[in-house]
């Protein structure tokens, strides 16, 4: 079966920046829905036409990839409006921030706790991929059509680097 718009896809993939330093190995096969929000749509675009045992070799440019980096995103907000347990790397939903933040950061983001000050904290609503080109050398394990179910839904839940806020003691998602 080829790979169309609204089918099921299987991936392995190795990700990588451009001075080849490995960002992501994906070595047993992920599931996602094309046509869905699973993948980027220049991943999906490069896919389509293509068949189980493919190998693609992709370049992305940051506004085909994670979009370029947005310094307007980044904000300093106090400390002590925050869990005492705060670490670097947790990540908030812009429209769940805790009581105290300022107004002027976006709902729509998702915000990562880059670095933690005695009085602020720095959130990042940029992706940690943004501004960064990537190669994708993937791998087409099968294909399959996707059911009414799947495509009502818009994904099989996992994402290609999307980032989720974090549950209380959980990480970030890929």
């Amino acid at each position: 079966m080829k790979i169309t718009p609204q089918c099921v896809v299987a991936l392995t993939w190795t990700l990588k920046d451009t001075l080849g330093d490995v960002l992501d190995e994906l070595d047993e096969p992920v599931e996602f829905l094309l046509g869905g929000n699973d993948l980027l749509s220049s991943i999906e675009q490069a896919l389509q036409g293509h068949v189980a045992a493919d190998k693609l070799e992709l370049h992305l440019e940051p506004e085909q990839a994670f979009g370029d980096y947005n310094e307007h995103l980044v904000f300093l907000e106090p400390r002590n409006i925050f869990p005492a347990e705060l670490e670097e790397g947790m990540t908030f939903d812009g429209a769940a921030m805790p009581a105290g933040a300022s107004a002027q950061v976006p709902h729509d983001h998702i915000y990562t706790v880059t670095d933690i000050y005695p009085d602020h904290v720095v959130l990042d609503g940029n992706h940690p991929l943004a501004g960064i080109a990537i190669r994708l050398a993937l791998k087409v394990e099968s294909v399959r059509e996707a059911t009414e179910q799947e495509v009502g839904q818009g994904s099989l839940g996992t994402g290609f680097f999307k980032l989720e806020p974090l549950a209380q003691g959980g990480d970030t998602l890929h």
